[in-house]
């Protein structure tokens, strides 16, 4: 006889830039959620869906918990604290490179008033000896009482597979909410988006701050061709940020294009033809209807 499905949502919580998106995209096996060395990558939650034939495990990727400078930098930290309060499982990520900082104490502080079970997941522990990361146990230990504690490498792949093991351990018996092929829930608008933005991110480094959105103005297929046109438009706040981001005689936009045309047509499957605008919004990140236009919908959290 087998064993009854099991199926969970599981949050997955800690500072900007500690490996959150990383573990996510190495458990679904395909990138829903968007990497970059800098802090604040993620701005919406991001549902990732993992079923195997004894359970499925739905992933929500929060927004790295810091302190606002802006209206979106609170929204996104909003996000991150309700989340609590709506899954069955949390995964405290930390970077074992950095060890314990002020913004994991304020977590910490956090996750001790809420019931639901907290897995520790010390992350980037290719980047330390072990004598350190026994340390960095013993220090969290005190912290708090957490469920678990488990050292992996997000980038690697150490250890997620008992991580996965522990997981379906503490899920209780439940439905499959979403079919068995499926991956996310955001649309394929949404992850296009997330894909250019990721460009931008890496290609223009410390030039261009967060103040970058991206919104997909129209996809079209070609009936006969099958090859899908994209027009998106990437929302900057200054002029010189439209500059940077545009290049030398267009060079830079060229490169962000095409970077992410492939990673575009990897997910979709098929031939793309993208087409990329960049238009100055001063001041949007601070202003409620440009957040509700560009997907950051307050009123769902």
């Amino acid at each position: 006889m087998s064993e009854p499905f099991k199926s969970g949502f599981v949050a997955i919580v800690g500072r900007p830039n500690v490996g959150k998106s990383t573990l996510l995209n190495h458990i679904i096996g395909q990138k829903i959620a968007i990497m970059s060395d800098k802090a604040q990558t993620t701005r919406n939650k991001v549902q990732g869906v993992y079923t195997t034939d004894e359970s499925q495990i739905i992933f929500i990727d929060t927004p790295g918990i810091h302190k606002p400078k802006h209206k979106l930098g609170d929204f996104m930290v909003k996000i991150a604290l309700n989340t609590f309060q709506e899954v069955d499982l949390i995964y405290f990520v930390i970077d074992a490179s950095t060890g314990f900082g002020r913004g994991d104490e304020f977590i910490i502080e956090k996750l001790k008033n809420v019931q639901t079970p907290v897995f520790l997941l010390i992350n980037k522990i290719d980047l330390i000896a072990p004598e350190d990361l026994f340390k960095l146990i013993e220090q969290y230990r005190e912290l708090m009482d957490f469920e678990e504690i488990i050292p992996i490498s997000a980038l690697q792949g150490n250890n997620v597979p008992n991580l996965l093991e522990q997981t379906n351990a503490n899920l209780e018996i439940g439905p499959m909410y979403y079919p068995k092929d499926q991956i996310t829930d955001h649309p394929e608008r949404f992850i296009i988006s997330e894909l250019i933005r990721e460009q931008v991110l890496q290609l223009t480094r410390e030039e261009v701050p967060h103040s970058v959105a991206v919104v997909i103005e129209g996809i079209e297929k070609n009936p006969k061709t099958e090859k899908l046109t994209i027009n998106a438009t990437i929302i900057v706040e200054r002029s010189t940020q439209k500059g940077i981001i545009i290049g030398k005689q267009g060079q830079m936009l060229k490169q962000i294009g095409m970077r992410a045309r492939k990673e575009i047509e990897s997910l979709l499957g098929s031939k793309v033809f993208l087409e990329i605008w960049v238009k100055v919004q001063k001041n949007w990140r601070d202003k409620e209807h440009y957040l509700q236009d560009y997907g950051f919908d307050r009123e769902e959290y």
